[in-house]
């Protein structure tokens, strides 16, 4: 019998992550801070304020590049802990990306145009929230092909299968949801730090990623495409308080979010499902 596609993708992730192994020959870790008073989540109100604590790992290595992310998310009242909670939830989110250079493996150029460099990208996210409706626990396995596009610092656009699932508990029915499994689908991924200019302290960063629909979902409902990006523009303020470059960064950000993890904006979830947040956000590297 041959493999599934899903053994193949983990097979595949096992591979190149195990590659990560080496020693770093650069790294960058920085803690963070961000908060916006305009968050929505699906079939609840909007205006939600948040404060988001992260940690966020960077590093290459002979032969490629890892980055992890752990967000911790603390809403307000209007997202409640739970049924009848006057708390705010907390959700814990976790992202890992390994990106295998095809170039330091090979030894083959894979330049042309305006594409520097091409790579093989895999990984993970993972999440748990402690919520009044859904009580997120998601697991998704990603991995696909990477362009890497010559310009000033970075710019990654990676096409990404995902395998996505889910086993969420209500807590005003009681009711919990066996795991289950989204179709897979796929994700256009772009990612980006790119200085305005050689010699400012301004920077553009963020992510874009545009997923295709996942089918229908744990209650037999459609779900839609969906589009999520986020930015920010970064000001490196090291210099103010005689620390090395890239030390201590404040910005402002902004994030649009359509049709949040697959919910139609335009169906029951209503205009939760559609975030258009702008936020205040701090960076220590170190």
């Amino acid at each position: 019998m041959f493999p599934s596609v899903k053994h193949c993708a983990a097979l595949a992730i096992l591979i190149v992550c195990g590659t990560a192994a080496h020693a770093a020959d650069w790294s960058d870790t920085s803690i963070g801070y961000r908060y916006g008073d305009k968050f929505a989540e699906p079939f609840g109100p909007n205006d939600i304020k948040k404060n988001i604590f992260n940690l966020t790992h960077v590093s290459g290595y002979k032969y490629g590049t890892n980055f992890f992310n752990v967000d911790m998310l603390l809403s307000d009242s209007k997202d409640p802990a739970g049924a009848g909670s006057t708390n705010g939830a907390q959700e814990v989110y976790v992202v890992y990306r390994h990106t295998l250079d095809l170039e330091k493996v090979s030894g083959k150029s894979f330049k042309f145009g305006p594409i520097r460099g091409a790579g093989l990208t895999a990984g993970f996210d993972f999440n748990t929230k402690s919520d009044a409706g859904y009580n997120s626990k998601k697991r998704m396995i990603v991995a696909g092909p990477t362009l890497m596009v010559d310009v000033p610092g970075f710019l990654n656009v990676s096409l990404l299968q995902l395998w996505e699932s889910n086993a969420p508990y209500n807590t005003f029915t009681n009711t919990s949801t066996p795991r289950y499994r989204y179709k897979p689908h796929p994700m256009l991924n772009l990612a980006w730090g790119i200085p305005l200019s050689k010699d400012s302290p301004l920077s553009f960063e963020g992510f874009a990623n545009f997923i295709a629909s996942k089918g229908k979902d744990e209650f037999g409902g459609n779900t839609a495409a969906e589009t999520n990006v986020d930015m920010q523009i970064m000001y490196d303020m090291s210099g103010l308080v005689s620390a090395k470059p890239s030390s201590f960064k404040v910005g402002l950000e902004y994030q649009y979010w359509k049709n949040k993890f697959g919910n139609d904006s335009n169906g029951p979830a209503g205009d939760g499902a559609f975030a258009k947040t702008p936020m205040i956000r701090a960076e220590y590297h170190f």
